[in-house]
């Protein structure tokens, strides 16, 4: 099997393909932090993708609520129970990844969902962890936690997907690396929907074919973000494109966010598909529930992202988040202001880095009358 380098792991791994890095790969970040489980995104891509005939069950963008939330049910918990205790202690991962840990005759380690897998896509929707007895009051750190984890496919550099595919109907777009699938070579073996750790490939019992998330290529190649992304309420997701691990631009603000900042992070890098979604960690969390979902880095991210005021270009990148449907590939903070840039420069969105504020007197002197704060 070739070997190919995994930057998120640290080291060379075995992989069915040589490896071939796009020439610009299709990324997106998530802030954890500012997450309210709205959905908006979900029914966005709900009912942009998949509103036909034996897509009901589809959720090619999901938000689950950690650590009780899963779509399908359990898939992290099944994936990690099968793939074992792994040495993640330092910034070269010592254990095997899911293609280094299959078995005799398979490709990747994997397991195929039940059908009833996909009929709670709600289960365990804000389920805290912790117990807090009669009469104590809510404290800094917190004695319950949760946190919502918003999902689409990670079109990750070496797919699962892919690698599991034996009609090679899965292919990674060279341009973009956007991960995509030709129906008119699938046969609906399944294989794919096994192989995927994170499941977020689906088979369509109408049409008998696979289908999955196509990262809204059509819109990104009109130079706009994601549907999901571009719909956010809370402005918690940037999508853009990551630069090569040794090509980093730090005017691009997913390359600063992501490799110079360091702020967020992967989701499971341990089994080895180097995923192309990015968390910003909660900052109230357990750091060692953080470390097994996000890798080592997660503690130098929870404590850059505190000290966001003390650094005033990564501040300025978390701000460009929802501030434009457009693609931002160069940005620059200038005079107390983000701005960001299109692919051929042109400005697309100015963002104040802090915003004035006016407090007013509780008593009205010209109408002699007292201001009631309501909320």
């Amino acid at each position: 099997m070739p070997k190919v380098y995994n930057w998120q792991i640290g080291r060379e791994m075995d992989y069915p393909y040589e490896g071939a890095r796009p020439t610009k790969q299709f990324a997106m970040l998530f802030d954890t932090n500012k997450c309210i489980a709205c959905q908006t995104c979900t029914v966005a891509c709900k009912t942009t993708w998949t509103p036909g005939r034996g897509q009901e069950y589809m959720f090619w963008n999901n938000v689950e609520t950690k650590p009780y939330g899963y779509y399908p049910l359990g898939w992290d918990v099944k994936i990690l129970e099968q793939h074992g205790v792994q040495d993640v202690s330092g910034p070269v991962y010592k254990g095997k990844t899911l293609f280094e840990s299959a078995p005799s005759g398979e490709r990747i380690l994997g397991y195929l969902p039940e059908d009833l897998d996909y009929a709670h896509p709600n289960v365990g929707e804000d389920d805290s962890l912790g117990d807090m007895q009669q009469g104590e009051l809510l404290q800094i750190p917190h004695m319950q936690w949760m946190y919502y984890l918003p999902r689409i496919c990670n079109h990750c550099t070496y797919p699962a997907c892919l690698a599991s595919c034996p009609r090679m109907s899965i292919y990674k777009r060279e341009e973009d690396g956007i991960v995509l699938l030709d129906q008119t070579r699938c046969r609906g073996y399944r294989e794919c929907v096994k192989g995927c750790p994170y499941k977020k490939t689906f088979f369509n019992p109408i049409t008998r074919v696979s289908e999955k998330c196509i990262g809204c290529y059509p819109a990104v190649e009109g130079g706009r973000q994601t549907q999901c992304t571009i719909t956010c309420i809370g402005k918690i997701r940037l999508q853009g494109f990551l630069g090569k691990p040794d090509a980093i631009r730090e005017d691009n603000p997913i390359d600063y966010i992501v490799h110079v900042a360091k702020i967020a992070c992967p989701l499971y890098p341990q089994f080895g598909l180097e995923p192309n979604t990015y968390y910003i960690p909660p900052v109230h969390v357990p750091p060692r529930y953080l470390v097994q979902m996000f890798g080592v880095g997660v503690e130098r991210a929870v404590a850059g992202y505190r000290k966001v005021a003390d650094d005033e270009k990564l501040l300025g990148a978390l701000l460009l988040f929802g501030a434009t449907p457009m693609i931002i590939h160069h940005y620059k903070v200038e005079a107390g202001v983000s701005i960001g840039y299109d692919e051929q420069g042109a400005e697309l969105v100015r963002v104040p880095l802090s915003e004035a504020i006016h407090v007013r007197p509780a008593f009205d002197e010209k109408h002699q009358a007292y201001r009631t704060n309501i909320t």
